[in-house]
């Protein structure tokens, strides 16, 4: 029962973070976007309870992304160039993502997180509030500028934002290429990589996440006024997120448990920074 109250409590604080801050915009257009992501994560929860699944978690994920901006991009009274892009940008991510977590999943056949979530319908609820909160919270500075009266604007801080975008998507992208040739490989079976980017950072992919929501950031800043740039929140979240609550954190764990006994892996925790690049670290 305690932890019933207490998933059903962190849920309600899961919804109400990104809800507050989309009213304190004022902009009605991003309030009905988040309540739009909330909603389809609530409505998909229940098949998923009932059949005990989370194969499609992931995918969901990414459908509310585009679903969210896509809404919002069509009830905005301006859409111009940089609107389109912006927008453009998060659908090449999140279609890119989630394909290939759905992909993932998958082969393996399951998400081992996911094993002691499902039979609880409060954490199972929980879990999926959490991914409109993810939704919600990383959208933001997009949602409001788009809704606004000019839409995104152009200049230096467009620009600036679109090549950080372009440089994080494609660090993410080339770092999961790199683990998923490493893993194809038989004899690397059950072993941990530090090739390539690996060798310079023991999470690249996340880092290119965290730079491309900066990024995005980059490219909504200028639309924005008064208590609006309260939603700039979204990649203090987005890196809050990755390294002390899911991602780098979980795999740090995961990590220590399967080679933390073994001097080489020692090593390169020793070696490879956590999360940031080391530009002056070789690659083997």
């Amino acid at each position: 029962m305690k932890n019933s109250l207490f998933n059903l409590l962190g849920s309600v604080i899961a919804f109400s973070l990104p809800f507050i801050i989309a009213v304190l915009t004022g902009v009605e257009n991003v309030v009905l976007a988040v309540l739009l992501a909330f909603f389809v994560q609530w409505t998909f929860f229940i098949p998923a309870y009932i059949f005990q699944t989370e194969k499609f978690y992931d995918l969901i994920g990414s459908v509310t992304y585009l679903s969210v901006v896509v809404f919002t991009l069509y009830n905005s009274d301006v859409r111009p160039l940089e609107s389109l892009v912006v927008v453009g940008c998060v659908v090449v991510w999140a279609v890119r993502l989630g394909s290939f977590l759905f992909l993932r999943i998958k082969k393996a056949g399951e998400d081992k997180r996911f094993r002691s979530i499902k039979p609880s319908f409060t954490r199972f609820f929980m879990t999926w509030t959490l991914q409109g909160t993810w939704v919600s919270m990383c959208l933001l500075c997009v949602l409001t500028a788009v809704s606004s009266k000019t839409g995104v604007g152009s200049g230096f801080t467009f620009w600036l934002g679109l090549t950080l975008f372009v440089a994080g998507f494609s660090l993410e992208v080339i770092a999961d290429l790199q683990k998923s040739n490493f893993k194809k490989i038989e004899s690397n079976k059950d072993k941990f990589i530090t090739s390539g980017l690996w060798g310079k950072s023991r999470h690249p992919n996340y880092l290119g996440e965290l730079i491309l929501w900066i990024g995005i950031a980059v490219m909504s800043i200028t639309s924005l006024e008064g208590l609006q740039y309260l939603t700039l929140i979204s990649p203090l979240f987005v890196y809050v997120l990755l390294m002390y609550i899911s991602g780098v954190r979980m795999l740090e764990e995961s990590g220590e448990k399967k080679w933390g006994h073994l001097d080489e892996y020692k090593k390169h925790l020793k070696d490879t920074p956590k999360f940031f690049l080391r530009l002056n670290k070789k690659h083997k």
